[in-house]
């Protein structure tokens, strides 16, 4: 096993990084919270990857959150390489609110960031960006709380994802 797979499961992320035809889709799951004030994010991304290319290039690129009605265009971005493979899904691109990197439309969420840092860490490169913009679905959040029923899927190995249950456990009770 590998060692990284003890972090395991993981929440799944898409990253969304070019403009126009050169657009591309990966699917992440280190993507974590950086900093609250301000707000920005990071993802760890392969220099091998298309993605990694775009985000270099335009200095900017969305983290959209995929439901369980996604998975299997999460598995396409996933695993197959280049743009080419989003006539493959069903993912809709539109415009994003402040940034020229598009969202996924049909996505919980997308968070729109503006790079502000990249470092190399072995074999990845680790993306911070200040979260500039955003958008989510009004089913999918009530307030600062995530409605568990809407899908959030995480991934748990190869091939296996998971959601959440709706059942909230708190500590004391």
């Amino acid at each position: 096993m590998k060692s990284y797979r003890l972090l395991y499961p993981m929440r799944t992320y898409l990253v969304v990084a070019g403009r126009g035809e050169e657009t591309n889709v990966m699917a992440a799951d280190w993507v974590t919270i950086v900093s609250a004030r301000p707000f920005m994010v990071g993802v760890a991304i392969a220099p091998q990857r298309h993605t990694w290319k775009l985000v270099r290039k335009y200095r900017e690129f969305v983290i959209s959150v995929p439901g369980l009605d996604m998975l299997d265009d999460v598995w396409i971005v996933g695993t197959k390489h280049g743009p080419s493979k989003l006539k493959e899904t069903s993912m809709e691109l539109v415009p994003s609110k402040v940034i020229e990197t598009p969202s996924i439309g049909n996505a919980l969420a997308n968070i729109e960031c503006r790079l502000v840092d990249e470092r190399d860490y072995g074999d990845h490169t680790w993306f911070v960006g200040e979260v500039v913009g955003g958008s989510a679905r009004e089913d999918a959040f009530r307030g600062d709380s995530p409605n568990l029923g809407a899908g959030f899927l995480a991934h748990a190995s190869w091939t296996d994802f998971v959601t959440f249950e709706k059942k909230v456990y708190q500590p004391g009770r």
